[in-house]
């Protein structure tokens, strides 16, 4: 597909992405990494929240 940017706006676009703080290298996304986080979230505050409810009632 054909860039819709000039010539000389797309040499500045390329300058400005090759630049070193946008080259971070970042770990692989892993979803069953977040799903277990999100899990143990929900199963704590779960337990939490019957805890305090025994010791209001």
């Amino acid at each position: 597909m054909p860039s819709r940017l000039s010539p000389e706006d797309q040499k500045r676009v390329d300058h400005y992405l090759s630049a070193p703080q946008h080259q971070v290298e970042r770990k692989p996304f892993r979803p069953w990494l977040l799903l277990l986080l999100v899990l143990a979230v929900v199963i704590g505050l779960g337990l939490v929240s019957r805890l305090l409810s025994r010791l209001v009632v």
